[in-house]
Formats: C-alpha cells, sequence, structure tokens
C-alpha cells in the first residue's frame, strides 16, 4: 500500500502537493480577519505583529494539514470506499483535532508575550470555550471550503477528459469512414478503366487522364478537413465524365450547377460525391435510364438534387454502405447544419440535400524575407 506521506520515490507528499498553496491559505484567513476586524489595515496588523501573528500561524498551518488531511487521505480511503460513517467520524474528530491546535495558538501568544489571555483577547477570553467559539467553526469551514474546491476542480478535470475522448473518437472515427470510401471508389474507377481498354483503347486514354486527376485530388488536394467548393465541384466534374466515357450510350446523364463563385466556402472532401457515385452504381442500364444531378447554391447554402432511375440493386436494403458513411459523416462533421432526404418509391432513386457551409479560411502568405 502507498504510504500516505510519500507519493512516489524519493517524492515527498507535502511537496508535491502543497508548497504552492500556501499564498492561499494565508490570503484566505487575512480576508476572514478583515470581515472580523472590520478593517483590513488592522487585520494586518494582527497578522504582522507578534504576538498575534503567531495565532495566525497557527489557523494557517492546522486548518490548511486538517483540510489536506481529509482530501488525500480520509475520502480516497474511506468516502471513495463506500465507508461513510467511518469517514464522517474521522472528519469530525479531524476538525475537533485542528481546532484544540488552534487554540493551543492563543496559550501560545501569552506565553510569547509574557501578558495575560485577558489582556491580549479582551473580556471572557480565559475561558477554553471561548477559544473553541472560534477555532471549531473556523476548522470546519477550511475543511469544507477546500473540498468544494477540490470537486469542482475533479469535475473539471473529467469532462475535460470525456471531451478528449469524445474528439479523439470522432476523429477516428471520420477517418475510418473516410478511408472506407476510398478504396470503394478507386476499385469501381480502375474496373471502369479495364472494361473501356477492352471496347475503345482511345477512350481508355482519356479516361486514365481524367482518373489521374481524380487520383491526385485523394491522394494530396483533400486530407484537410474541409476543401474549397470549387475543387469538390471540380472532381465531380471529372468524375461525372468518367463515368459518361463507360456507361452505355442509352443512358442519360445532366449535370446542371448554376454560375457561381465557390472558392471561398469549404467543405468536407468527398461528402457531394458519395451521392453521384451512388446514382452511377445503382442506376437502371434499360435504354431512356437516367442521372439529374443538379447544384444550387444560395448565400451559404448549398442544395444538391441527385435523380437516378432506379435499378434492381437500388431496391429497399440494397443501397449499399456508402449512403451509411456519408450521412454519418453528415452527422459528424455537420450536425444540426443539413437536411438529407432519400425517396426511393416510384421508379426513380431521390436525393435531396441542404447544407450549410462555413467560410473557407485563408490560407498563410509566404513573405519573402
Amino acid at each position: 500500500m502507498r504510504n500516505f506521506w510519500d507519493d512516489g520515490p524519493g517524492q515527498h507528499w507535502f511537496f508535491k502537493y502543497k508548497l504552492y498553496h500556501i499564498p492561499f491559505w494565508c490570503l484566505y484567513h487575512y480576508v476572514w480577519w478583515t470581515v472580523a476586524f472590520g478593517n483590513p489595515f488592522k487585520a494586518a496588523a494582527n497578522i504582522v505583529l507578534l504576538p498575534y501573528g503567531l495565532k495566525y500561524i497557527f489557523y494557517v498551518v492546522f486548518e490548511a494539514m486538517a483540510a489536506y488531511f481529509n482530501l488525500y487521505f480520509l475520502l480516497p480511503r474511506y468516502f471513495d470506499t463506500k465507508r461513510y460513517a467511518a469517514y464522517f467520524f474521522y472528519v469530525m474528530l479531524t476538525v475537533v483535532a485542528s481546532a484544540l491546535l488552534i487554540v493551543g495558538g492563543y496559550y501560545a501568544s501569552s506565553m510569547l508575550s509574557g501578558r495575560s489571555l485577558h489582556d491580549l483577547y479582551g473580556n471572557g477570553s480565559n475561558c477554553f470555550y471561548y477559544f473553541m467559539g472560534y477555532a471549531l467553526p473556523s476548522a470546519f469551514a477550511s475543511m469544507s471550503l477546500a473540498m468544494v474546491i477540490k470537486l469542482i476542480r475533479t469535475r473539471m478535470q473529467q469532462e475535460r477528459k470525456l471531451e478528449q475522448i469524445e474528439k479523439a473518437k470522432l476523429e477516428t472515427e471520420l477517418k475510418f469512414l473516410k478511408e472506407q470510401f476510398n478504396p470503394h471508389f478507386l476499385f469501381n474507377s480502375i474496373n471502369s478503366i479495364f472494361i473501356l481498354i477492352r471496347k475503345n483503347p482511345e477512350k481508355a486514354s482519356a479516361a486514365l487522364a481524367i482518373f489521374s486527376d481524380l487520383l491526385r485530388h485523394q491522394l494530396y488536394d483533400c486530407n484537410a478537413p474541409e476543401i474549397a467548393l470549387s475543387r469538390e465541384i471540380d472532381y465531380l466534374k471529372n468524375y461525372i465524365e468518367l463515368e459518361k466515357i463507360r456507361q452505355p450510350k442509352g443512358l442519360k446523364v445532366n449535370f446542371v450547377a448554376d454560375e457561381f463563385y465557390t472558392g471561398h466556402l469549404g467543405i468536407a472532401p468527398f461528402v457531394l460525391m458519395t451521392f453521384v457515385e451512388n446514382a452511377f452504381k445503382h442506376v437502371c442500364k434499360d435504354e431512356g435510364s437516367h442521372i439529374d444531378i443538379r447544384l444550387k447554391l444560395e448565400g451559404q447554402a448549398l442544395e444538391m438534387l441527385v435523380i437516378n432511375t432506379r435499378g434492381e440493386s437500388t431496391l429497399p436494403g440494397h443501397e449499399g454502405i456508402g449512403l451509411k458513411n456519408v450521412q454519418r459523416r453528415l452527422d459528424l462533421v455537420y450536425p444540426e447544419r443539413y437536411n438529407l432526404k432519400i425517396n426511393t418509391s416510384g421508379e426513380n432513386f431521390e436525393v435531396s440535400l441542404q447544407l450549410g457551409l462555413n467560410e473557407l479560411a485563408p490560407e498563410p502568405q509566404l513573405v519573402n524575407a
């Protein structure tokens, strides 16, 4: 069992915890003495000048010792182990013992000065219970104050720790969701180009150039939590062009984006991309099938509408993990700042997203020396 007075090898308990608390206890008792005397200068004189200063030292030292004995010995040994009866008994015993030691300061100051208690402290001071009437409440108040401060500090530390744990959990989950998406997209794109090589090498060459740009965006351009909306839209356009090359001629793809300046707004990478990829993945391959993608920006509110003709793979329960992942990302990155509606009824699969964006922080500019 760890020694109460030693908190580690060669490390004294008092020096680890309490030396920097001495000014606090001195100021605490000075405030109370100021209230008692009604005059800060008279209170200071009683603290500095002997023999009254000796009584002040007794108050500071023994009340501080009682407070720390309660916090670092009684609380962990009895209260935290739910031995409440024993804890309150020892607390009361500590208060009384502290008060008795403080009373000794009155008698010590009398002996040091060679004056009687009556001369030093006035009428009624010859009675032992007279001094206990001051010492007991003071000792109890000091221990209570120390306990309240300790509880508040512990609560703040616990809340800070929980916030750090939650933040780390969210960052880990976001990283997982993002990494889970990237391989999915890469495999689909590589497979598309592989199929196109056998059908039309010239188109495959163009598709490979587009794929190179997409891969560069994934590896280098989207490592930040947010990227410029304009870059995300360019990424969508490249992906759509890649898909249009390999899709059957009967599929009509319409991409409409209002002419707006988007470089000043930031968006989490691949949030919009998931809905577009899902549309191409699950679109019906029959003649007359279509995919409509529309983007609209009003202020900082982005609206996205994706409609595709439903194939058999978009029946309820067959949408895959992509939409679930992006919805989870929206919950984490844009809490209470998005509205997502997915309509699976009828012949079309429809996704509607309204997303509140933030201004993108300007990149730091290098200054030549």
